[in-house]
């Protein structure tokens, strides 16, 4: 491999720069190294090297979740709009 370098500007947040500093700091290495890291990682892989996922949904949008498929599964009336769930109701 050469030894040839080139530079990479990014642009990113003030403050993830700086908690990003710090634990590359307390790791032995500087932002350089580890993004460095991370790219041989990426090119070894053929893909970023680690998961990539949304979040789990929390307790509270799992009961909710829980409770529209109950809804669906007892035969509840459905609506498609609020005018028939006001005729539905007598309203």
């Amino acid at each position: 491999m050469a030894n040839d370098t080139t530079n990479l500007n990014i642009r990113m947040d003030v403050e993830l720069k700086k908690q990003a500093e710090e634990l590359f700091s307390e790791l032995g290495m500087n932002m350089t190294t580890a993004i460095n890291i991370f790219l041989r990682q990426a090119v070894r892989q053929g893909s970023i090297p680690f998961a990539i996922k949304l979040n789990d949904p929390n307790a509270e949008t799992v009961a909710a979740m829980k409770e529209g498929e109950d809804i669906i599964k007892s035969g509840k009336s459905r609506f498609y709009n609020t005018e028939e769930m006001f005729k539905d109701l007598g309203i």
